[in-house]
């Protein structure tokens, strides 16, 4: 596993770029597949972002933590990817339990192409949508996912081409 390390806003030390190396290099005892793992730490103030993102069989994780120290920073991204690796993995089981399980009608299935899908694993987080909308002009990202707080439903706020902030919300 290739492991990149960058700093935005701050200079990498030797020790925050050993820590985070063997904090993000203990996902290769869970997955042996990763093939890149790029570790983006950044100061916005008083805000110390730790951003990861993992390169598994041509699909995506991707955690991020906001603390007020980068070390904590670090270790909450790490609980965050262990979360989602779990599920990842436990997805890949039963998919291949599927295949194996599945009789009779198997041949038509296998013929068909089969089109890669890219996938990104996020935290849907509850807030309200100015907050999202905070979240979103901070960041460097078109869209954003959130659970509105209020509904309780999963919400998308985007920027639009026009410079404004768009609402996706599901119909009841």
């Amino acid at each position: 596993m290739n492991i990149i390390i960058h700093g935005r806003h701050m200079e990498l030390t030797e020790n925050l770029k050993k820590y985070a190396q063997e904090k993000i290099g203990k996902f290769k005892r869970y997955l042996n597949n990763i093939s890149e793992a790029t570790v983006t730490l950044s100061v916005e103030k008083y805000r110390h972002r730790a951003e990861v993102l993992l390169k598994v069989d041509g699909s995506f994780i991707q955690a991020e933590s906001i603390t007020g120290e980068m070390y904590s920073s670090i270790d909450e991204v790490v609980e965050k990817l262990e979360r989602q690796i779990k599920k990842y993995k436990e997805k890949m089981v039963s998919h291949r339990k599927n295949k194996k399980g599945a009789t009779g009608v198997g041949e038509a299935e296998e013929t068909t192409p089969v089109t890669t899908i890219k996938r990104k694993f996020i935290d849907v987080k509850p807030m309200s949508v100015e907050e999202a909308a905070m979240h979103i002009e901070m960041s460097d990202k078109n869209f954003f996912v959130f659970t509105n707080a209020h509904s309780g439903n999963v919400n998308v706020i985007y920027k639009r081409s026009d410079g404004h902030l768009g609402l996706i919300e599901p119909k009841q």
